[in-house]
């Protein structure tokens, strides 16, 4: 099989360090550039420890247009608004794109500025962008130019709804609160992110307003879910990885709990990143520094004419929420198995 180039540009984030581990243990693509304003000219082991003498790569300061040039794949590790105005300098060079911001992910511009604070710049790209979430849109991934890779909570949430929606049984208002690590705000040291604040520490961010919110109501609303209204808590906690999202759905009293489990077994049977444990509930540690997700359900007495599911869903923030997942849409759209470098169960406790 033909041998593919891919270059990073955005480089030295915790994203783009686990999307370069997992490059340089790919049998068929070879990561021949990291582009970064940070670190230039040093070795990639000068943001990414882990990797000490594991690669001769240094970090450049190059275009948009001198990174992509002549590679097969480029991930876009880049903030929010800064990716925007990249994707318009490379679409068309031939290279798959694959942005791990926020910027294509929504294909009303509208909501883009409602939730991200400025006016996109190129709506007219939204819609030829496909949602990197491989157990909904495995195919169009395949063929697609542009994949906007999903956010972390997006994932995490998306994943413990999305039997519900696929089944016709979400409709409605949903409540979610999702526990998240440190390493999703990033490597930049921020007042709210400091471990002194953080380590012995629960606290709320964004309540109701966090931007996956529209996000997460595009991507269900298009596998089935109707009149789809959310209330999303996130909160921060002392974990460095992890997120474990748990979300609060009214039922009809005649759902069964025979249903769910079908529903469960239904949505998720073929799909080799999403477990869903037979003798526990999902949990952070047991998916921690890898790419599976856990997700699994309980089921509320009847009340009056409802009764109340709990959803559960654990991920690592870093992999299936961020780097890993746009791994597998590399592997689906270069036409590698899907599973290529992800296999691994990461370390337990």
């Amino acid at each position: 099989m033909k041998r593919f180039k891919a270059s990073i540009i955005g480089g030295s984030g915790y994203g783009a360090g686990e999307i370069i581990r997992r490059l340089l243990l790919h049998p068929g693509v070879d990561l021949v550039r990291v582009a970064s304003i940070d670190y230039v000219g040093d070795n990639l082991s000068a943001a990414h420890p882990n990797l000490e003498g594991l690669t001769d790569l240094v970090f450049q300061k190059l275009t948009p247009e001198e990174a992509a040039a002549g590679v097969d794949v480029v991930f876009l590790g880049l903030p929010h608004k800064v990716s925007a105005g990249t994707v318009p300098k490379i679409l068309g060079s031939g290279a798959k794109i694959i942005d791990l911001s926020g910027d294509f992910r929504l294909k009303d511009a509208a909501e883009y500025e409602k939730y991200y604070g400025a006016v996109h710049p190129c709506p007219e790209l939204l819609a030829r962008a496909v949602y990197g979430l491989p157990e909904l849109n495995r195919e169009a991934i395949g063929k697609a130019e542009l994949i906007a890779s999903p956010g972390c909570f997006a994932t995490a949430i998306t994943l413990g709804l999305l039997p519900l929606a696929k089944a016709g049984l979400l409709h409605g208002a949903v409540e979610t609160v999702a526990i998240t690590g440190s390493s999703g705000s990033g490597a930049a040291p921020q007042a709210g992110t400091h471990h002194p604040v953080r380590a012995q520490n629960l606290k709320t961010y964004k309540p109701l307003n966090h931007q996956h919110l529209p996000e997460i109501a595009q991507t269900l609303g298009l596998a089935g879910a109707k009149d789809f209204r959310h209330h999303f808590v996130p909160v921060s906690a002392p974990l460095t990885r992890g997120i474990f999202a748990t979300s609060f759905v009214k039922l009809d009293a005649r759902v069964t709990k025979e249903q769910l489990t079908e529903a469960w077994a239904k949505t998720f049977a073929n799909e080799p990143f999403v477990r869903v444990p037979k003798k526990r509930l999902p949990e952070v540690a047991a998916v921690s520094g890898s790419n599976y997700a856990e997700t699994a359900f309980e089921l509320g007495p009847v009340e009056g004419a409802t009764r109340t599911v709990a959803c559960f869903t654990a991920i690592d923030n870093l992999i299936k929420g961020g780097a890993g997942q746009a791994v597998s849409s590399m592997n689906l759209a270069l036409g590698y198995d899907e599973k290529t470098t992800l296999e691994d169960a990461g370390g337990y406790p």
